[in-house]
């Protein structure tokens, strides 16, 4: 009678240690690829820039550059803040556009960046230095919380005409409110 509840018993306590040392065993799955904000812009599929035709340019940042683009003619309307840029309104409305495509780059790129590109490094001015007077002479003055505000409503307005979705905007709107503390100075 003994060999007969011994070798079940046997049989079973084998099976329940293999089933928990498979169950046990540690299986590494790929971790998922967080999408950033820089992929819900658009990402890093290369389309034909409009710009610059025969080249090719990342969705992301093309989608950026437009809505960056935008903002700019936006703000440049702006009585409440287009005194912060005489400079490059003097230059533009000579013809030049050197300076509007340079500050169109660097904020590409910095969008981009923050963004989550991989593909762009940003090299320009510190936000800080980039609007205090005493470190980039393109500024006019230094701005005030109210300035960023008029910005901020500027942006908005720059990334409806380009017919970014709501939720696009506000992610984009939590971005630049981090900001704030660099960019007002007064």
């Amino acid at each position: 009678m003994k060999k007969k509840i011994i070798l079940p018993a046997i049989m079973i306590i084998a099976a329940a240690a293999l089933l928990f040392t498979a169950c046990n065993k540690k299986t590494s799955y790929p971790t998922p690829v967080k999408a950033t904000l820089y992929d819900s812009l658009g990402g890093t599929a290369m389309v034909s820039d409009p710009a610059h035709p025969g080249t090719m340019i990342e969705k992301g940042r093309l989608g950026i550059r437009n809505v960056v683009d935008s903002t700019i003619f936006v703000i440049a309307a702006d009585s409440r803040i287009n005194g912060h840029f005489t400079v490059l309104l003097s230059e533009v409305t000579a013809g030049n556009l050197s300076g509007f495509t340079e500050l169109s780059d660097n904020l590409t790129t910095f969008v981009a960046v923050a963004t989550g590109a991989k593909s762009y490094t940003y090299t320009g001015l510190s936000m800080t230095d980039a609007h205090n007077p005493a470190t980039n002479p393109r500024m006019h003055n230094k701005a005030t919380s109210a300035d960023f505000d008029a910005f901020v409503s500027d942006l908005v307005t720059g990334a409806n005409k380009n017919k970014l979705p709501a939720n696009l905007i506000n992610s984009v709107g939590k971005l630049v409110e981090t900001l704030r503390s660099q960019v007002v100075q007064m």
